[in-house]
């Protein structure tokens, strides 16, 4: 009912010009299909302003809810590729957009479940290298009750994790933060981080473009500049630093 009441508000607002859609040949969609991944412990709630965004940009958005805390991450990806193989279409491109740990099953489900018609890829703080926060809190009987299996699986030391996941052999950009609210998961981090997930980690060997944005991990999916990036990458296949 709320992403209901969004899309007409957001709908009211393209009518009266109150929100500048761009249409224009060169940037315009035309219908082509996004994939959203949320993160773990994480709902399609939590991506509900960047799929407005991209909706309004003239993308058909597939905002896709998973039992990120319930499996492991092999589980996880397979049962987030076979909900996209009953929901996107094969005759238009379809782009992946996922967010910390949705970024690390989207290349999961690229390495063994790849649609023919993959167009970008663009992860949000994913921990590819992994997270030292996971490190430290991998045996809490706490972390491992709200994050379940596979978030002791996103430790940094997991060898498991590199064959899960593969080669980067398609376009792909990383947007990474560098502005945390939690000072003392930080504390744990080497280097700059966004309070969960160092910008290093980011990384990966394989990535088009890389670009670091003043924003927190938590949240992330409603930063403007996160939006911009990612549609700019979606459209171009690079990120935009002249913003």
């Amino acid at each position: 009912m709320l992403k209901r009441i969004k899309s007409l508000i957001l709908s009211i607002a393209v009518a009266c010009g109150l929100y500048n859609v761009d249409t224009s040949p060169v940037h315009a969609a035309k219908g082509e299909q996004v994939v959203l991944l949320h993160g773990i412990a994480r709902s399609s709630n939590h991506m509900d302003d960047l799929e407005q965004y991209l909706e309004a940009k003239g993308y058909q958005v597939f905002n896709l809810d998973y039992p990120s805390t319930e499996h492991e991450l092999e589980k996880l990806t397979a049962i987030v590729a076979e909900d996209i193989r009953n929901t996107i279409s094969a005759s238009k491109p379809v782009h992946f957009v996922g967010y910390s740990m949705g970024g690390i099953v989207t290349r999961a489900i690229l390495n063994k479940y790849r649609p023919d018609n993959l167009g970008r890829v663009v992860q949000l703080a994913s921990p590819n290298k992994g997270s030292e926060v996971a490190d430290f809190l991998q045996n809490n009987w706490l972390y491992e009750k709200v994050y379940g299996p596979a978030g002791k699986q996103l430790v940094t030391q997991d060898a498991g994790i590199d064959d899960l996941l593969g080669i980067v052999n398609y376009e792909m950009g990383v947007i990474a933060g560098n502005f945390s609210i939690d000072p003392i998961s930080s504390s744990l981090i080497e280097g700059d981080d966004d309070g969960k997930v160092s910008v290093e980690s980011t990384r990966v060997k394989g990535m088009k473009d890389h670009i670091i944005l003043n924003a927190s991990h938590t949240f992330f999916p409603q930063n403007e500049g996160v939006h911009k990036q990612t549609l700019h990458f979606l459209r171009t296949g690079f990120f935009d630093r002249s913003q």
